[in-house]
């Protein structure tokens, strides 16, 4: 099939990128850069370097099918700047839904995220059906999203699937986490144990087992491989929405032990309080997408953090002989 991808040239986007060419579609990106990197669209997709507000200049009639990771993701930025989080996220999205309506694409799989969700009120795995209450602009964009993709396949016979991440990390055929802020747990990990540097831990005193919050960790090939079983699930006339994680948690520090057995180095972290908003366990039912995607995770957090060490090693020794 002839797709676009937005976002392509960001991680997630990447990843999915890579699978959908391995799966012998035509696949154009559509990046403006701002978080993105060139070098992480693969060998065989066209780039398009421009805002997600232009769409309409780059999709054409026999384009099959969107998918749609571009946005801004940082949650404590999008308090402070909320504006840019409407107008990206939001009114983003909007205009490309307008550039495929009078395309005639009528297919779309949307990025979407647990932050949708809020702050759990038990630490039983998240359902699609549990009530969402976000605690911040970046979730509530996101659900915005969500409910205008319902109204635009009850109106308009789109046929849209949105997928909510838990915590995805992991790197696939040398496309990693190359964040700037890196705001994730498990890169910062690593970049503590290949520098040497100390950690942060962001709470102690949460009701878990060791203290620290528990997260679903999803190796991101696991989820780009959700991503072509939905666009094959993406119905006209429907909206689905699939939680996408492992079904289970792991504290943080789980996480950081796994990161001192598979590096083989003392990684050092430093406890700090809590952050505001931050739920003690956030972690996803998954029977939706066995059911309906036929989708099942095969990694666990142990290789999904060798293949994390392995791309920051290789980032690292890339930089040094540049």
């Amino acid at each position: 099939m002839k797709l676009l991808v937005t976002g392509g040239a960001g991680y997630v986007g990447s990843v999915v990128t890579a699978l959908l060419l391995e799966a012998g579609h035509d696949v154009t990106v559509l990046d403006d850069l701002s978080t993105g990197h060139r070098d992480a669209v693969p060998a065989g997709a066209r780039t398009v370097v421009a805002d997600v507000h232009n769409a309409a200049d780059v999709l054409t009639p026999d384009t099959a099918a969107v998918l749609h990771f571009a946005a801004k993701s940082l949650v404590g930025e999008s308090t402070t700047a909320p504006a840019e989080y409407w107008r990206t996220n939001v009114a983003g999205t909007l205009a490309l839904l307008e550039a495929m309506d009078r395309h005639g694409v009528d297919r779309l799989v949307f990025s979407s995220t647990a932050a949708v969700y809020g702050e759990p009120a038990s630490a039983a795995p998240l359902r699609e059906d549990d009530p969402p209450v976000p605690t911040n602009p970046y979730g509530a964009g996101k659900l915005a999203v969500d409910r205008m993709l319902e109204s635009w396949a009850h109106a308009y016979g789109l046929g849209a699937v949105s997928l909510r991440y838990f915590n995805v990390a992991g790197a696939h055929r040398g496309l990693g986490e190359r964040h700037d802020p890196e705001t994730h747990l498990l890169p910062n990990l690593l970049r503590a144990a290949l520098e040497g540097t100390p950690a942060r831990v962001h709470g102690t005193d949460h009701p878990t087992p060791d203290g620290t919050a528990v997260r679903d960790y999803l190796h991101v090939a696991d989820l780009a491989r959700a991503h072509l079983l939905a666009l094959e699930a993406a119905v006209p006339g429907t909206h689905r929405v699939f939680n996408l994680g492992t079904g289970g948690g792991h504290s943080v520090r789980e996480v950081v032990d796994t990161v001192r057995a598979v590096t083989g180095r003392p990684v050092a972290v430093h406890d700090g309080p809590r952050r505001p908003g931050d739920p003690s366990v956030l972690v996803a039912s998954n029977e939706r997408a066995r059911t309906g995607l036929g989708w099942e995770p095969a990694r666990g957090l142990a290789e999904t953090v060798a293949d994390a060490w392995e791309f920051t090693r290789a980032r690292a020794a890339a930089r040094e002989t540049a």
